[in-house]
Parts: structure tokens; C-alpha cells; sequence
């Protein structure tokens, strides 16, 4: 199985990596400082499951070709049509896309794009960041890669990557007939914490602490709601999961919403946030706190488009 991973940052490092030291056929494409850096240093992966040191293939766009069995998509949801156009000279009848991007609304314009049979569904459950060095940090335990067709068929595909990764370190792969739902119950979690922390410009823990929980759990209904609404119901099991999160006062999770914000970086406001608050008014539920997210997102970016950022 040929792999062929876009990028070489946060997410698509740390799998990616995992997957290479694993014994896996994997490619990473890259742009030039990115190859270069990785030619001279390797691919470097800090994590409480074990560091690495990867000697790791790369590619550059002009000498990308076809005969990829999956690419890997990880960049963030405002450079997806800049992905598109990255991978397009290498897909062909073969190849299938999984996108671990944040949100939904990718997931249409790839089938759009490639074919509906060309494209998984996928989300992964990790905090990790490219430090400025450009060592791929593994920032707690979270690990979790899950993928699936959109059909709900466990396909050879499928399985075979889940087999593949079977193997890596500090990586829990997982094929799905529910990859949909699971999808939902990401955006539900990560749209709660990211409305939460971009708003209060703070972690959950310290969130909680200032007396921020039921706004957090105010939150965690409503979007419950707003999935419940698009046919995915929220678990009760996950429900209780994330009621105990956002109510938990020595919480240190912090969105890369957050961080990007406090870097100064592009933010996914309106692949998130603002996603989140036109499906609330479509399915008629209170919007005052997604609406001022949004709006705080959107004001953010004014303000870095304008170099006016602390």
C-alpha cells in the first residue's frame, strides 16, 4: 500500500511518521524547505509514547505522479483548495482520499472534486504541534485515527489501511461502518471547546475555574442539538464524556483554534464556528453564543489581515 501524505506539519507528521516506522510505503509531499529540512534533520517526532528520528521519503508538487493507493489530507480546512490542487496530478482510478480535516463541509467538495468513491470519511483525535524547529510535538496521550466509507461497507481498502497501521507506535487506527456519526460527535466536541476558548481566549480548565462551565455545557447541548438535528444523535456515553470535560477544573485542553489565535495565525473560524452557527439557524436553535464566536473570528481576522495582532 502506497501512501502518499500531504505535508509534513502537526498532523500529518506524527501519523504519517508512525506509519513510516512502522515499515509502511510512505511518501510525504512537501515544499522545498520543508524537503530540505527533513532531508538534513529527519522526520522528528517528541511524544509520550516514544521520540523518533525518521529518515522519511518526500516529494516535491512538480515531480508528483499518479499510483497512490491513499493520500493522507491533514492541512487545515482554509487550504483545502490549495490541497486539492496539490494532489490532483497524483490521483487515479486506484487512489482514495482521507481527509482528517476539522468540520464537514470538505467532504463535499472532494467528492465533487475526485468522485464520491474516491473519498473516506476520517477525523483523527490527537493534540499536536510543528514547533518552530519544525519537531513534530505530541502534546498528551490522545492518539486516535478514525477512518470508514461514507457507505458504512467495511471495504478491503479500509481494512487493509487499519491493518497497516496495526503496527505503528502510539497510534490507534481504526476502521468504522459509522464514520458519519463519528464525524458529528467530533464537531460537536470540538466546536463546543472552540466556541468556549476562542471566546474566553483560555483553556477549559481555566475556563471553568472563572465560572465558565455551564456556558461550556449550555453549548455542548446545543450543538448536541444541532447534530441531532442533521440525523446524528449524540451517545449518552458521549454526552457524559464531554459533560465531565467541560466541567473539569484542572483541564489543561486547549483547542489548535486557540493556539493559533494566540499565535497570530489563520484560524478555521468559519470551517467551525461559523459552520456551526448557520446550522443552529437552520435548525432553529438558540444562536446569541455560536453568533458571537463567529463574529469574534471573523473580527480576529480583520484585525490580522490589517497586521493590527498584539
Amino acid at each position: 500500500m502506497r501512501v502518499l501524505v500531504l505535508g509534513a506539519g502537526a498532523l500529518g507528521g506524527y501519523f504519517g511518521g508512525r506509519l513510516a516506522e512502522a515499515g509502511g510505503d510512505v511518501t510525504f509531499l512537501v515544499r522545498p524547505g520543508r524537503a530540505a529540512a527533513l532531508a538534513r534533520d529527519g522526520l522528528v517526532i517528541e511524544s509520550p509514547f516514544g521520540d523518533a528520528k525518521l529518515a522519511v521519503k518526500t516529494i516535491q508538487a512538480a515531480e508528483l505522479r499518479r499510483g497512490w493507493d491513499i493520500i493522507l489530507l491533514s492541512n487545515k480546512a482554509y487550504d483545502l483548495d490549495d490541497a486539492i490542487a496539490a494532489i490532483r496530478p497524483g490521483v487515479d482510478d486506484r487512489t482514495v482520499i482521507l481527509p482528517v480535516l476539522n468540520g464537514l463541509s470538505h467532504i463535499d467538495i472532494l467528492a465533487r472534486e475526485f468522485g464520491a468513491e474516491r473519498v473516506l470519511g476520517g477525523l483523527c483525535k490527537i493534540q499536536a504541534t510543528l514547533t518552530p524547529a519544525g519537531v513534530v510535538k505530541q502534546l498528551n496521550d490522545w492518539r486516535w485515527l478514525t477512518f470508514g466509507e461514507r457507505d458504512g461497507t467495511m471495504s478491503p481498502r479500509v481494512q487493509a489501511l487499519e491493518a497497516a497501521f496495526s503496527k505503528a507506535v502510539g497510534v490507534e487506527a481504526k476502521a468504522v461502518p459509522n464514520i458519519d456519526q463519528r464525524m458529528w460527535e467530533k464537531l460537536v466536541h470540538l466546536g463546543t471547546s472552540a466556541v468556549g476558548t476562542v471566546l474566553m481566549r483560555a483553556n477549559v480548565g481555566e475556563i471553568v475555574r472563572a465560572g465558565g462551565s455551564p456556558m461550556l455545557l449550555t453549548l455542548l447541548e446545543r450543538n448536541a442539538a444541532i447534530a441531532a438535528h442533521h440525523g446524528h444523535p449524540m451517545p449518552d456515553a458521549f454526552m457524559a464524556e464531554y459533560r465531565a470535560l467541560f466541567g473539569d477544573a484542572a483541564s489543561a485542553y486547549a483547542t489548535s483554534m486557540l493556539r493559533d489565535v494566540e499565535a497570530g495565525n489563520r484560524i478555521e473560524g468559519e470551517h467551525i464556528l461559523g459552520f456551526l452557527a448557520e446550522a443552529a439557524h437552520r435548525a432553529g436553535i438558540d444562536t446569541a453564543i455560536h453568533d458571537m464566536a463567529a463574529l469574534q473570528a471573523r473580527s480576529y481576522e480583520q484585525r490580522r489581515a490589517a497586521n493590527r495582532l498584539p
